[in-house]
């Protein structure tokens, strides 16, 4: 404990006192890292105080503990973030040891596996108080550990924090009704039929987006009227009523492990005024005709969250088109604006010039810039242009802003600036209600305890100066987008959704054009366009006299601008955003050049070259296997320039330890997924590993930090624009696992270690960076360890036929033609098992249509069966990259409109000659094949 000791203690006596206890019980080198891991904590007093106290009272099972250095770390990062979960962790041991003893760290919990946890947890019938709230803080622990050692991103930590709440409420709520019921028995209503309860979720909890120690708001709602069926007879009304009350009551009493929580009902029909629990005749008299307008724009973030789905839907469908806007009227957001403004005005008012001081509490809600006015601006947005784009409805901040920028309502650069003030000040709030399960939203004033704040904070190295500059910086980048968006006016309001305005009269903008290009206006008229006549309007308004002049001249230019329009709303507004973009359609049959070397540079050329290449996909037909083809060499480019780009800075950052080395090509970058069998589409993620030549490992700190950094610059999202996600969770031991690994250790995983799903999975990799020649042997021997463990073994059948119909049994119902009965993943899983019987057979990059024809060359298949199965697959992606390019996004389902199925129908028809149709006949031959072979 030598550096711990050289620290300054604010009770040094007990300090050193406590490092000798420790001292006598522990190892040396349990003692040097477990100083290590203190004296780079947030708060190592804190962290050293909560071990002895554990060695104290736990010794022999705190022992244990530190025998692990994954133990280790996840007990060093509750001690030095929460006291009250260390207080917990201290008494309750077992739920820390649970956290090691299974693979709860690694996992996502949703709100199901929430309720598989507390059905365990809790006694039958109805529990008090004090059991829910010790659940939720046990599982408030493990979510901390996740968040604090950076297993999961904040998305997916307010999610489970969501999750958490929406089951203990759920639970709550069965278990008091089931009670409720022996006294009076259970509502009925006319005819008999059984009466209902809906809780209904609103603010963070609606938008899935809770905090550490967030209130929930809620709100009740029962089906219909009636009396209950008991020997105590009452009205359904009282029944709910007292129902109401009762969850309210069980959710926020006080214990000895707090509350679980504080529940607030007060955006209920008529607030504080109204009846606690309303019925669904009533509710929708009231939003249609008592409903203030900012009732309606807080129901953007409503979700049925606990009860009765059907009920609560039923209410949120009849307000939802009252809720948004169907026509662009500027003057609504206007409106709800200035009730904003009069809400925040005493802080508008002192904080004009943002002077952030220590003098002063920082409150990074209320504060103009916060949080508040994010939600507050995406709500404005959602309600101003979700009426003519749905996509655009959903609850969540950080989805919708992605949303609103994938719609074009919001620049890259203004998404990138909200998204990146969101998240920082979500951080920094959960890191301020976590100490002490406490909802507070202001920073301390006292020197000390905001550097003691900012140490939380990853990158502030406990520096409260520099966690008050990086909320100037963010303060002022929200309010400045808030200003210029809001307040903006009608007209760029206006412009801004042109394309979806239904229907179309000649305009003084194509009389315009008739004068300035009479060709190019004969050309439309001819054209006879229907979706994408707005759209192209929008564009004669945005090109520069150049531009329109190459319009003019090109008639070949100007058809396939015309009919990208028509089929792509997506890259129609690509085009309009960035005119510069039409060249790139002229050029769609051409290769692109090679990535440029300046960073900044890099964006343009891969958002030039998936124009050009979907260009050719819709306006030539070009068939999908070469367009994924071309894709897949699009994002090879940027992974192969990140790279280079990663180790530069990386060596002018934080070089390697020894002097003289020289970094080049030492760490091999691995595609796995789409990108590894070359079928890489728009909107794909990018399934990466990171491998290092074991001739380099002393150097793996080096070049993790170079991993991590062509990660990041990947998948940042800058003014430039955005590039594509990239994954690393197939890593060995996924998220848990060190980011870059040597061969050797990845050797050595795949044959002890590995579950079978995680061998198969490497069958459909290549080489995307590093030196080509030594990790394409690298993965040739992979593969001989994968065939010796799963196909000279002959279990790979069996293990196969079972992880496929587990991924039908969880994502089938949401992705039916990838993951439903007869999907396309019956396809993969046969050729995969097929593949792995071919034991002297290394398969460099083959896309499906290429394994099928190797399948055949070898026997496996014969043609009439590879025939079906390339037509079948050829189906299915032509299906999901038509819904791509139409809306720029993946979706798992066909699209609800008529008008969007037709236009799907189109794109579908240039790629292949199977009609829609029959989508239903091919899923039940595929599904035929799969069970004849797996059966």
């Amino acid at each position: 404990m030598t550096r711990l000791k050289e620290r300054t203690f604010r009770d040094r006596t007990r300090a050193l006192r406590e490092i000798g206890e420790l001292s006598r019980a522990l190892t040396s080198t349990q003692m040097e890292r477990l100083d290590q891991l203190l004296v780079s904590s947030p708060d190592p007093e804190d962290g050293l105080h909560y071990c002895a106290r554990m060695l104290e009272q736990h010794a022999e099972q705190f022992l244990q503990f530190v025998q692990s250095p994954s133990a280790q770390r996840a007990l060093i990062a509750v001690f030095t973030h929460s006291h009250f979960l260390s207080e917990e962790a201290v008494q309750q041991t077992e739920w820390m040891a649970h956290l090691f003893e299974t693979d709860a760290l690694q996992q996502v919990f949703n709100d199901e596996r929430f309720r598989e946890e507390i059905r365990e947890a809790l006694p039958r019938g109805l529990p008090a108080a004090l059991e829910f709230a010790r659940f939720r803080r046990r599982q408030i622990l493990r979510i901390l550990v996740r968040d604090v050692l950076g297993l999961a991103p904040l998305p997916e930590i307010t999610g489970e924090l969501t999750a958490l709440a929406d089951a203990i409420v759920e639970t709550a709520l069965l278990r008091l009704q089931d009670d409720m019921a022996l006294e009076y028995g259970m509502p009925c209503a006319a005819g008999g039929r059984a009466a209902t309860f809906s809780v209904i979720a609103l603010g963070k909890m609606g938008g899935q987006e809770l905090n550490y120690s967030s209130d929930i708001d809620l709100m009740f709602l029962y089906s219909e009227n009636g009396e209950t069926a008991g020997p105590n007879r009452i009205a359904n009304k009282e029944f709910f009523r007292r129902l109401a009350n009762r969850l309210t009551d069980l959710l926020s009493t006080h214990t000895s492990a707090g509350m679980c929580y504080r529940v607030d009902l007060r955006l209920r029909p008529d607030g504080s005024q109204g009846e606690v629990c309303i019925s669904l005749e009533a509710a929708r008299e009231y939003y249609s005709k008592r409903a203030r307008d900012w009732e309606l724009q807080m129901l953007i973030k409503a979700r049925v969250a606990a009860g009765d789905r059907a009920a609560g839907r039923a209410l949120l469908d009849f307000v939802e088109p009252r809720t948004y806007a169907t026509t662009l009227d500027f003057s609504l957001i206007e409106s709800l604006s200035a009730t904003r403004e009069r809400l925040n005005e005493k802080l508008a008012k002192r904080d004009r010039f943002y002077p952030l001081r220590l003098a002063e509490s920082i409150d990074i809600k209320l504060r103009r810039g916060g949080i508040r006015d994010i939600e507050f601006l995406v709500q404005c947005l959602q309600r101003l242009h979700g009426g003519v784009e749905p996509w655009v409805r959903h609850g969540g901040t950080m989805l919708s802003l992605a949303r609103l920028q994938d719609k074009g309502f919001i620049s890259g650069a203004e998404f990138g600036r909200l998204a990146s003030a969101y998240q920082f000040l979500r951080q920094v709030e959960h890191r301020l209600q976590c100490v002490d399960d406490r909802q507070t939203h202001a920073l301390p004033v006292n020197k000390l305890a905001l550097n003691a704040v900012a140490a939380r904070i990853p990158g502030s190295e406990g520096n409260g100066e520099w966690l008050l500059a990086h909320l100037h910086t963010h303060f002022a980048n929200v309010t400045d987008i808030y200003e210029r968006v809001v307040h903006s006016g009608v007209r760029g309001s206006e412009r801004a959704a042109v394309g979806y305005r239904a229907g179309h009269r000649p305009s003084s903008a194509m009389r315009a054009l008739e004068q300035r290009a009479p060709q190019l206006a004969a050309a439309v008229a001819r054209g006879e366009l229907q979706r994408g006549y707005r759209f192209f309007e929008t564009l004669t308004e945005r090109v520069s006299a150049e531009q329109m002049g190459m319009l003019e001249a090109d008639a070949k230019l100007t058809g396939r601008v015309m009919d990208l329009f028509e089929h792509s709303p997506y890259f129609a507004e690509e085009v309009i955003r960035t005119p510069e973009l039409l060249s790139e359609i002229g050029l769609a049959e051409e290769a692109m050049g090679p990535p440029p070397s300046p960073a900044a540079d890099l964006r343009r050329w891969y958002r030039r070259g998936m124009t050009r290449i979907q260009a050719a996909s819709i306006c030539l037909a070009e068939p999908i296997f070469e367009t994924l083809a071309r894709t897949s060499a699009l994002a090879d480019g940027v992974i192969a320039r990140a790279y280079k780009i990663a180790v530069a800075e990386t060596c002018v950052a934080r070089p390697p330890r020894r002097a003289g080395y020289a970094p080049g090509k030492q760490m091999w970058v691995i595609a796995l997924g789409r990108l590894g069998m070359l079928e890489f589409d728009l909107a794909s993620d990018a399934d990466l590993v990171f491998v290092l030549a074991d001739t380099d490992a002393e150097e793996l700190e080096f070049w993790t930090r170079v991993a991590q950094r062509l990660a990041d610059f990947i998948g940042a999202y800058t003014g430039e624009g955005f590039l594509f996600s990239v994954d690393s969770r197939l890593r060995p031991n996924g998220i848990d696992g060190p980011l870059v690994r040597t061969e050797q250790s990845f050797k050595e995983y795949f044959e002890n270690s590995a579950a079978a799903w995680e061998g198969i999975t490497y069958m459909k990799s290549r080489v995307v960076a590093g030196d080509l020649g030594r990790a394409q042997v690298f993965l040739h021997q992979l593969q001989q360890i994968d065939w010796k463990r799963y196909g000279q073994s002959g279990r790979s059948r069996l293990d196969l036929f079972q992880m496929r119909l587990k991924i039908e049994k969880e994502q089938g119902a949401e992705s039916p033609f990838k993951s439903g009965r007869g999907g396309y993943y019956d396809i993969d899983f046969m050729l995969m098992y097929l593949r792995l019987k071919s034991a002297g057979v290394f398969y460099r990059v083959l896309n499906t249509p290429e394994r099928i024809h190797v399948l055949e060359s070898l026997g496996h298949l014969d043609k009439a069966a590879g025939d079906f199965l390339c037509e079948t697959a050829t189906l299915y992606r032509a299906l999901d990259h038509g819904i791509r390019v139409m809306t720029g996004h993946a979706e798992s389902q066909l699209p609800s409109s008529d008008a969007q199925v037709e236009t799907l129908r189109a794109l579908v028809k240039r790629w292949t000659p199977i009609r829609l149709d029959r989508l239903d006949e091919l899923r039940s031959r595929t599904r035929a094949a799969f069970e004849k072979m797996f059966r």
